[in-house]
């Protein structure tokens, strides 16, 4: 059985549909023929891959709030999901310097009630919360971070997300694992691919800047991150989905990053979209007092390796090449961007399959 077929005609919940990461996830299950549930905000950026790839049409989508418990709880216990997916989220780093209090309710809170919610429930056999890299104690190194380093994010939204992670451990240690529930965190680095129009991140800024026939302003050039395209972390995802569905102890903290040649500094990874993009696309760098935020970063990704097998497919370089096809697609016209979306997810399915099954 490969992961499509695992994955058909499972009820899925997603937290998040209505984001990035989320809209990607819920068409991805949509195409392996799952009767897929979303629950979020509505989209917060204009334009956002949601609505252009019309991703409602492809689940029971419910606009509403993580925050709010009771919602939350009647649509769980009236969907009755087998495997849930956490990714609703205040995600930005500046963002959440300026709205604390927004950003730790959603992220602590919002985690707190999915937790209660499956705890409540007699349907959910497997349950991730998705966080960030960005939980660790950065202490600066060169080497990749742990699953057993300290977790302890400097601002606001990095420091959420290990409350968050903490709040998952906690509800695993004295509710879940008494239900033989396979629990998860999944942390993964910076992803790219098409349709992220978040402000404050250097593809959606590289892609603002060249559409309006700018050069792409890049603040931190010398700062180092793992990036990755937005399918290799999802298709993790639904790895740990699965696994931990067939086998509770395969449950626990997994990294999910990219290969060390990968981990770029943003300078690089500007030019290798100045690169795929061509017409004269350039890019330069430029200072600004603006809050702190690391300047290296780096994933130690052996533990899912190891005990999943999991080790990414698509290089940073196909990653951007990627997601300029989409974009140039969306630019076009939107059925375009949903074809190009779709192609993506086949030609990194049989590549995937290839690798695991």
């Amino acid at each position: 059985m490969d992961i499509s077929e695992f994955y058909k005609e499972k009820i899925v919940l997603i937290t998040g549909h209505s984001g990035f990461k989320g809209s990607w996830l819920t068409r991805i299950l949509s195409l392996f023929g799952s009767e897929v549930y979303g629950y979020s905000l509505a989209p917060n950026t204009n334009p956002n891959l949601f609505s252009i790839c019309k991703i409602s049409s492809f689940c029971t989508s419910r606009i509403d709030d993580i925050r709010n418990f009771e919602h939350l709880n009647l649509f769980l216990n009236k969907i009755k999901p087998e495997i849930v997916f956490h990714l609703a989220a205040q995600p930005l780093v500046r963002e959440s310097y300026l709205h604390p209090l927004e950003t730790y309710s959603t992220n602590v809170m919002g985690t707190v009630n999915i937790c209660e919610c499956v705890k409540k429930s007699d349907s959910v056999k497997s349950f991730l919360n998705i966080t960030t890299d960005k939980v660790y104690f950065n202490n600066e190194w060169e080497w990749g971070y742990r699953e057993i380093e300290p977790l302890d994010g400097y601002d606001p939204y990095s420091n959420s997300k290990s409350c968050s992670e903490l709040v998952t451990h906690s509800y695993n240690r004295c509710f879940f694992k008494n239900k033989k529930i396979g629990v998860s965190t999944a942390r993964a680095g910076n992803v790219i691919g098409g349709g992220d129009f978040s402000v404050d991140r250097i593809i959606p800024d590289c892609v603002r800047a060249v559409i309006n026939h700018r050069n792409i302003l890049v603040r931190n050039p010398n700062s180092v991150r793992p990036y990755q395209h937005v399918l290799e972390p999802l298709f993790a995802y639904l790895l740990i989905g699965m696994k931990q569905y067939t086998n509770p102890d395969l449950a626990g903290y997994y990294n999910v990053g990219p290969s060390e040649s990968d981990c770029l500094t943003t300078g690089e990874l500007a030019s290798l979209f100045c690169e795929k993009w061509g017409d004269g696309a350039k890019w330069e760098s430029y200072n600004e007092n603006g809050p702190h935020e690391a300047n290296f970063l780096r994933l130690d990704c052996s533990k899912i390796r190891s005990l999943l097998g999991w080790k990414p497919i698509w290089s940073a370089r196909t990653a951007v090449e990627k997601t300029v096809e989409w974009t140039k697609a969306w630019n076009r016209s939107s059925s375009e961007a949903l074809n190009v979306m779709d192609n993506q997810i086949n030609d990194y399915l049989l590549s995937f399959n290839k690798e695991y099954f």
